[in-house]
């Protein structure tokens, strides 16, 4: 695809977690010293194990694996703000969408894959008509994140201190979103 950033000739694509499919991926990719720092979940295996069962019997969130042409490379939480801790830190509508996100294997890093990824993710939480914002809260120490969130068409609204972090709740609106990307093309959510 051809967008503002340049060209792009691949396909990122977007899969729910499956437990005995991705339990080994995910602890690999959790134990990855650019992810320890940002996501603190570098337990043992049978620790890991228990936490991502739990992590999947939330309701309030759908988890998900992102490939770039059918390779996996990324890990996703798409969340409903309101009902997610992050609703005592602004204003939260029950069509607000929350995001985490993190790049697992280290030969994707440094390829500016962030934002494409970024933006088809963004873009399929957009498929949820009623959805009309999306928040994230990057780590106020991850500066490369929080400068792609921008890029994305997220906007900094204030510092937030988390239970297991400082972040940055960032928004992102939907015409702002679809204006920025009016030339980026999306077909259920997927960037082709």
């Amino acid at each position: 695809m051809n967008t503002r950033e340049g060209e792009f000739d691949h396909l990122i694509t977007f899969r729910e977690v499956e437990f005995d499919k991705d339990v080994a991926r995910l602890h690999e990719w959790h134990h990855k010293p650019h992810v320890i720092p940002f996501w603190q979940q570098n337990f043992p295996y049978d620790h890991y194990q228990i936490h991502l069962k739990k992590l999947l019997a939330d309701t309030h969130q759908t988890l998900y694996i992102g490939e770039l042409d059918g390779i996996p490379m990324c890990y996703w939480e798409s969340y409903w703000a309101s009902d997610d801790a992050i609703a005592n830190y602004y204003d939260a509508d029950e069509t607000d969408q929350g995001i985490h996100l993190l790049i697992g294997p280290e030969c994707y890093l440094g390829k500016g894959l962030s934002l494409p990824i970024l933006r088809a993710m963004t873009a399929y939480q957009f498929t949820e008509e009623q959805t009309m914002r999306i928040v994230a809260e990057p780590d106020i120490r991850n500066k490369k994140m929080i400068h792609v969130f921008k890029k994305c068409g997220f906007t900094p609204i204030k510092e937030i201190d988390l239970p297991d972090k400082k972040g940055l709740l960032m928004v992102c609106e939907r015409e702002v979103f679809f204006r920025r990307w009016k030339d980026v093309p999306f077909r259920n959510g997927q960037c082709v």
